[in-house]
């Protein structure tokens, strides 16, 4: 806190530079080698291959540089210590890690998965060192309460930038999106809507056309009307499109190809505790906001609001370099990436309630009562921020007002839980279309020409989506105006229905009472189901492409169009059938029985919960995103019914089975553990195997040391007493060990390859010529987790979930066995699941 505005200084004035890591897309099988232990060289990440040598342009999530960002914990008696005491055979001089700590010790390499353990012990360490200190004087007091007040900070910060990039992002898409169709002669900068705001020229009838805004055939051919000017405004939609949408892929393969996708599926495997450097960085921050206006406006089939959720973590994870306590933990970090989370969904729907139970149901891994708090807080803020930004122009938070005027029936939870039934049939099959349409991409040669699959994905959008009214306008304009109640003033083509001769007809004055079709609202219907059509298949290619690419909008757009041609149709039965037995007593003629804008909002909810398996949180969003709190029964009705359906044919949302498409290191904690193994079936060496590579406590050379850290890829070594007796001691790091290695050699004198490595607590005696030896006692985790070998596996995944573990030792009456691994639990889940172990590609 006292150093804060120093490192916002520095934070925001250093620029690194950042090495392009690749962008071209290719299979997994090619680039993965094949020993099961290796770090893979290059890798595909949300199909960008990337290499592994490339640096970021921010301090890395993984908090791996050897300068600035350095981690240590406590003292070396304690059981999570791994404290750099390295001393010779005179008198040795200690190094203290809180004040000279050694560069890299206690990080993590990258696409790597932390120790939960370690980083919670080491925050307890570091917090029980602060209390101690508090007590000695005011200065340590204050520095006490500026640490606990730091979080509370930090939230503030994250809630204000990422509302501000939310409502910058909101208002360029808007004006893009207009700049397809004309300009404002008054000023380019102006959208449509605000174009005509002042203008007094504007009809009821046509209130969207004033003579401030002209279309590019007004501007090019002098006149709006006629096939040539219809030409003109329709090539010159393809060429905004295609221009767009030719932006953004290149800015993302140039400088960022991690801004690519939804965002995610990586953010859920981040917050579970693996690293990916540069995922969370300035670069990719930057790119993702300036190519997500460019996509969206492009009239791609995809939504912003999945991307939001990837902005608000980058600027989380860039704002916690600004403070310590979380630079330096990467437990801690995680924590307020859950709340950034939490924010991204609040600034993407207006919902701050529904943003905090998402991140809980769907993105967090651990998620303490404290991150609630927090993310409630760093929600709201955010949600101010952007309401008072007012990117929408229409006073509210919310993006779909609805204002219903009549309330629903228990008839109607027949055909709520009919569109709950599509969707979750709808939720099916795109995951599995999606899922074989970016396997293809993968494997194939399509893969390798991102630029032109963009580029032809979205000619053929622009194409197709021009003639028919309902696809040319945005996702979010179509859900609104699905979502839209008829009155009598109505001007939609969706309310063209026949209006009545008398008001006998209506019920006494009734104005929104049922009516019957007219020919306006059957061309519509007729319109819908082509836009039905259109957005489902259109959809299915277009997730996974290299720009950024949500699919709340997209699902929820799909879903309306069924509610309302299904709302329709419950309507006019109603109207034309209301001496039927199940619309007797409560729908009389005249009345306003059946809503079709709840029809089209319970359908969006229905298709978002089959694709994405939320529940809870999609309830709560929808209602807020609505403001209809008296619907919180249909919706929830068909929310768990397109779940249950979606579940029968597989019980993975979109987010997980792209997880499992990618190869991450992701533990479902929904997925139930059913086979009947043992902790020695899965283990490592197997039968046939070599022997476990080892460690002793005494003995080694540090040259023998070297040799096996380098004739290996494993991420960390077991030490024994000894090759016979195999008793286990303690577990060492690769990294560590290596750090630990080379910055004795440069700071400690005598020491060379001859020399002893020991992680006894007194060094052994030596001859009188002997270098001095080399003690990383303080390195070593002197309480490693271990299982014994009959342990049943269902038991080890548990303890695997719920501790976050990296690996975990197998022993039998004290003696070592083997090692098992997350990457290992995951293989063994992947055969019993009859899929390829291979595809799981990290450590």
């Amino acid at each position: 806190m006292f150093q804060f505005w120093g490192r916002l200084h520095r934070t925001l004035a250093g620029s690194e530079g950042m090495e392009n890591p690749g962008y071209c897309s290719g299979s997994f099988d090619g680039l993965h080698h094949p020993s099961d232990d290796d770090d893979d060289e290059m890798v595909d990440i949300a199909g960008a291959t990337l290499d592994f040598s490339t640096t970021d342009d921010v301090p890395p999530l993984s908090s791996g540089g050897f300068e600035e960002y350095t981690t240590t914990t406590g003292s070396s008696s304690s059981s999570s210590s791994r404290a750099a005491g390295m001393n010779g055979t005179g008198p040795s001089k200690l190094v203290d890690p809180l004040e000279d700590p050694l560069p890299g010790l206690g990080t993590y390499e990258d696409f790597n998965t932390i120790d939960w353990v370690r980083e919670k012990s080491k925050d307890r360490d570091r917090h029980r060192e602060i209390t101690n200190k508090s007590r000695q004087s005011t200065v340590a007091l204050l520095h006490s309460v500026s640490d606990a007040f730091s979080g509370w900070l930090l939230m503030l910060l994250v809630g204000l930038m990422a509302g501000a990039l939310a409502g910058g992002i909101d208002i360029a898409a808007h004006w893009l999106t207009d700049m397809k169709g004309g300009v404002c002669l008054i000023g380019f900068w102006f959208n449509h809507e605000h174009c005509c705001w002042t203008s007094n020229e504007t009809t009821f009838q046509e209130r969207d056309r004033c003579p401030q805004w002209q279309s590019w055939a007004e501007l090019i051919t002098g006149t709006s009307e006629g096939p040539f000017a219809y030409i003109v405004n329709y090539l010159m939609y393809i060429f905004w499109a295609l221009l767009f949408a030719f932006l953004a892929v290149t800015l993302v393969r140039a400088f960022a190809p991690y801004a690519c996708g939804s965002g995610i599926p990586e953010i859920k495997t981040i917050l579970s505790g693996f690293i990916i450097r540069g995922y969370l960085g300035k670069w990719t921050l930057i790119i993702k906001t300036i190519t997500l206006v460019l996509a969206v406006s492009s009239g791609l089939s995809l939504g912003k609001e999945g991307p939001l959720v990837h902005v608000a973590c980058c600027c989380a994870n860039i704002l916690c370099h600004l403070f310590t306590k979380y630079r330096k933990n990467e437990a801690k970090r995680r924590e307020v990436l859950s709340a950034a989370a939490a924010v991204g969904v609040s600034v993407a729907f207006g919902a701050p309630i529904g943003g905090v139970l998402f991140s809980l149901e769907e993105v967090s891994y651990y998620f303490p009562l404290k991150t609630l708090w927090r993310s409630f807080f760093a929600a709201l803020v955010a949600a101010f921020t952007l309401r008072s930004i007012n990117p929408f122009g229409n006073s509210r938070l919310v993006l779909f007002y609805v204002e219903f005027h009549a309330p629903w029936h228990l008839v109607e939870l027949a055909p709520f839980i009919l569109l709950g039934i599509f969707g979750g049939l709808w939720g099916a099959l795109f995951i599995r279309a999606n899922i074989a349409w970016c396997r293809k991409r993968k494997s194939t040669i399509l893969g390798h020409y991102p630029v032109i699959e963009v580029l032809v994905v979205a000619a053929l959008t622009a194409l197709l989506a021009y003639p028919n009214s309902y696809t040319r306008m945005s996702g979010a304009e179509l859900i609104s105006e699905l979502f839209n109640d008829c009155s009598l003033l109505d001007s939609s083509q969706l309310c063209g229905y026949k209006q009545p001769t008398n008001t006998s007809e209506t019920g006494a004055g009734n104005s929104l009472a049922d009516r019957p079709a007219g020919e306006g609202l059957y061309t519509a219907l007729w319109q819908l189901a082509l836009a039905l059509v259109f957005k489902m298949m259109i959809t299915v290619i277009t997730f996974g492409m290299k720009v950024p690419s949500g699919l709340f909008i997209p699902s929820m757009a799909v879903g309306a169009i069924a509610g309302r041609l299904l709302g329709v149709g419950m309507e006019q039965l109603a109207y034309y059938n209301h001496d039927w037995f199940i619309f007797k007593g409560w729908c009389s003629p005249g009345a306003d029985c059946i809503t079709p804008g709840l029809y089209a909002m319970v359908g969006a909810a229905a298709c978002l919960g089959g694709v994405t398996r939320m529940t809870v949180s999609l309830v709560v969003i929808m209602f807020e995103l609505t403001g209809g709190l008296e619907y919180i029964v249909p919706l929830m009705a068909a929310t768990m019914t397109s779940k249950w359906v979606a579940d029968a044919f597989g019980r993975e949302g979109i987010y997980e089975a792209h997880i499992r498409l990618n190869g991450y290191p992701f533990l479902e904690p929904k997925e139930e553990f059913e086979h009947s193994s043992l902790a020695v079936d899965v283990m490592r060496p197997r039968r046939a195997d070599p022997a476990l590579a080892v460690l002793t406590q005494e003995g080694m050379t540090v040259g023998e040391v070297e040799t096996l850290v380098e004739s290996t890829h494993y991420s960390g070594f077991p030490v024994v007493v000894s090759q016979e007796s195999q008793r286990l001691v303690g577990f060492v790091l690769r990294r560590d060990l290596l750090i630990s290695i080379d910055n004795a050699r440069k700071r400690q004198e005598g020491v060379v390859s001859a020399s002893q490595v020991v992680f006894t607590e007194h060094a052994p005696a030596q001859a009188p010529d002997a270098p001095p030896p080399l003690r990383l006692r303080g390195i070593m985790d002197l309480s490693p987790f271990t299982v014994t070998d009959h342990t049943p596996m269902d038991i080890t995944v548990d303890i695997f979930r719920k501790l976050g573990l990296r690996q975990c030792l197998v022993t039998h009456n004290g003696r070592l066995l083997g090692i098992i691994t997350k990457k290992d639990i995951l293989k063994h889940m992947a055969q019993i699941a009859n899929r390829d172990p291979d595809s799981i590609l990290f450590n």
